[in-house]
């Protein structure tokens, strides 16, 4: 009886673990079917889990645009350039925050936990990078979110949970505070170093917003804010198309349906994420589990 009970139970355990990754893999494996899938074809749904009427149409309206391969240059290098810097910096933010002996420990503690529940807004943020002359510069993507205040308190935490005693003996033998911190702290901490590493490049890699804002010039755009362009000029067009003419024509709809459009971005920026998130998700579980439990 026990055997079956146990039996029972691992049997709704694997189909409710089934059902949760079906309905996590779901949404991405339709969008893949619509990038695929021709775009008339689309719109007549019944669309799900692989294309009826298989096309690469879509990718090809996508990549015909010349600034885009520039503005993937341009991502790639904030993206790497941004992530290398943030948790460069935000590394040894962390260690001098977990640093008891630092008299204005609690102080800039208690202003960076501020920050993140006050906010001065758009316009004050505006106004503050034209004043260090920021804009139409591409160290704007960079320099403003240079520090996460969240990022901050993850390495903080992981960083006060490693013995003492590594640090007090790399001290005893003459190591200085950047020794210290480069051969010690950190070789013990690449899990949540790792985790970092994933939200930072994820963020600078989806990031178009201060594109918007704060660039007016092309030969800046990132490949997001690109790709934006592309989406809004197919809906344009297509609503254009339909006012005019009263209908929409089978050759306009195959070039610039926004829903095929959507679904081909969703899968071109997803798609070096996920060429990346295999190396580090050996780190990311322990990285994001730091500070969970203490002893």
């Amino acid at each position: 009886m026990r055997q079956f009970r146990e039996a029972s139970f691992d049997t709704l355990n694997y189909i409710f673990l089934a059902i949760i990754g079906f309905a996590t893999l779901y949404p991405f494996i339709n969008l893949l079917a619509v990038s695929f899938n021709d775009p008339l074809d689309t719109m007549r749904g019944e669309v799900y889990f692989w294309p009826n009427q298989f096309t690469l149409d879509n990718f090809k309206v996508i990549f015909q645009e010349d600034a885009l391969y520039m503005a993937t240059l341009r991502s790639v290098l904030r993206t790497v350039v941004g992530t290398l810097l943030s948790v460069a910096c935000t590394t040894m933010l962390a260690y001098t925050l977990s640093r008891r002996e630092f008299f204005l420990r609690k102080s800039i503690n208690l202003l960076m936990i501020i920050s993140m529940y006050v906010s001065g807004g758009i316009i004050p943020s505006y106004l503050l990078i034209k004043g260090l002359s920021l804009t139409n510069s591409f160290w704007v993507y960079i320099i403003p979110g240079l520090i996460s205040v969240f990022n901050v308190i993850i390495v903080r935490t992981a960083i006060e949970q490693l013995p003492e005693g590594l640090i007090e003996s790399a001290r005893l033998d003459g190591a200085s505070e950047f020794q210290v911190l480069f051969r010690v702290v950190i070789p013990c901490s690449l899990p949540v170093l790792a985790t970092i590493v994933l939200f930072t490049s994820v963020g600078h890699w989806n990031s178009w917003f201060d594109n918007y804002l704060y660039n007016t010039r092309d030969n800046l755009n990132l490949l997001q804010f690109e790709l934006m362009k592309v989406l809004l000029q197919s809906t344009s067009q297509m609503v254009n198309n339909a006012s005019s003419t009263g209908y929409i024509d089978n050759e306009t709809v195959k070039n610039i349906t926004p829903e095929a459009i959507r679904a081909t971005m969703t899968v071109v920026v997803t798609f070096p994420i996920l060429l990346v998130y295999p190396f580090l998700q050996k780190y990311f579980i322990k990285g994001v589990l730091i500070g969970a439990v203490k002893e």
